[in-house]
């Protein structure tokens, strides 16, 4: 009995569990990428035991995939080596590793999975517990099947109303950023629920998840209920029966509320995600750069939404407009549909899925003294390449309205 997290936790250990109570918990998944797999197989030598169960171990190219540079060629080749050797059957090359971790089903209500990224957390929006952890505890994972966790307390952020038309989760989870600062949550879990989240479709509900971590913290979670359960259905390879559960009796260290109706498109301004403003206050800006991409933002809803906009018109001709979605499966569909032509038809360029350009690696980087407006998760200094460059976070919308604007620009007239 207790909040979502507390939940999860007492179902994997067999009793009930109190914030700040160390538990040791078997995992259902453990995820590396082509950036941090190589520090994991270096513990895992050291230690010299051999993997637990292959079938936990799911590894993904998708930070510097097709690989830019020789280094990352050699990354690669002395990952696949090493899958090769240990028989590792989930290896994948489909995209942004989050989304295809959900894709692929191995994101389930009540799992517990752990990975060698920040942004492993997006699964919580699935009512799952999940978090990033060091290359070095995923290598000692793959040996033991296993790691430790102190339980978090827990905040619960209540989001009531409906937003306006050109309003989006991304905007809502900005001012939330706003308000609570980067360290605004650290090692709490947060734990998003209120008539705003009920109504939400799940593609939207992941932006809190993913987003969580910028705020510092340790998870993100939504309680799974019957949109999840169609989510997992059909969009999923997930297999039922599915665990549908709520929080019981719950004891928060606090509670934030915010009536969404009253928000307007949101921006995160160089150099902080907790650096919000109005977008009226930044309107005008100009803009060398806007990335439509990322695990927060490149799912189909997020590509229709802008392209919704960027339809019959054409992008600013000095601002670069660059559109990555999330996976392969995501791009198909958005090929299948129409949508993929549309960017084309606007001037924008569509890349291969993956994450090269949020992290500054490939497929726009940014130059000194640029602009970027993207979709992203974070802007601090460096993210896209250059430190003398500037980085602006907001929704879909207002990313496909900046880019025919050539500045920074609202979506609602479009919307």
């Amino acid at each position: 009995m207790g909040t979502l997290v507390e939940e999860i936790f007492a179902r994997r250990v067999g009793h009930s569990v109190e914030p700040g109570e160390i538990v040791l918990l078997d995992v259902d998944a453990i995820m590396s990428h082509d950036n941090t797999t190589p520090l994991a197989i270096k513990a895992f030598r050291e230690i010299g035991k051999p993997l637990r169960d292959p079938d936990k171990v799911v590894i993904h190219f998708d930070h510097a995939y097709p690989a830019p540079n020789l280094l990352a060629a050699e990354n690669q080749q002395k990952i696949t080596r090493f899958v090769r050797e240990q028989g590792i059957r989930h290896f994948y090359r489909r995209g942004v590793c989050h989304q295809v971790m959900i894709e692929e089903g191995f994101v389930r209500p009540g799992g517990i999975l752990i990975g060698a990224d920040s942004h492993t957390v997006t699964y919580g929006a699935l009512g799952a517990f999940s978090t990033g952890l060091g290359s070095s505890e995923v290598g000692a994972a793959w040996v033991t099947g296993k790691t430790w966790f102190r339980v978090p307390q827990t905040i619960l952020v209540r989001l009531e109303g409906q937003t306006q038309p050109g309003v989006y989760s991304k905007d809502v989870m900005i001012a939330l950023a706003g308000q609570l600062g980067m360290d605004g949550a650290t090692y709490r879990c947060l734990e998003f629920a209120g008539s705003y989240i009920d109504e939400l479709p799940v593609h939207a509900r992941i932006v809190f998840a993913n987003m969580s971590v910028e705020v510092g913290a340790k998870c993100g979670l939504i309680a799974p209920d019957q949109r999840t359960v169609d989510y997992l259905q059909r969009e999923t390879k997930a297999q039922p029966p599915f665990e549908v559960f709520q929080a019981i009796n719950p004891r928060y260290e606090r509670v934030i509320e915010m009536d969404v109706s009253t928000l307007e498109p949101q921006v995160a301004c160089h150099p902080d995600v907790d650096h919000v403003k109005p977008l009226r206050e930044v309107a005008g800006l100009e803009i060398d750069q806007v990335y439509i991409g990322t695990c927060t933002n490149a799912r189909y809803e997020d590509l229709e939404i802008a392209a919704g906009i960027l339809r019959g018109r054409q992008v600013a001709p000095y601002t670069r407009t660059l559109v990555t979605p999330a996976s392969q499966t995501i791009y198909e569909k958005a090929l299948a549909n129409g949508l993929i032509q549309v960017f084309l038809d606007a001037g924008c360029t569509v890349n291969a899925p993956g994450c090269g350009a949020c992290i500054g690696r490939h497929g726009g980087v940014l130059a000194p003294g640029e602009r970027a407006f993207t979709t992203m998760n974070r802007n601090f200094i460096g993210r896209m390449g250059s430190p003398d460059a500037e980085i602006y976070l907001g929704s879909p919308a207002t990313a496909a309205a900046t880019a025919l604007a050539g500045k920074i620009a609202d979506p609602r007239p479009y919307v």
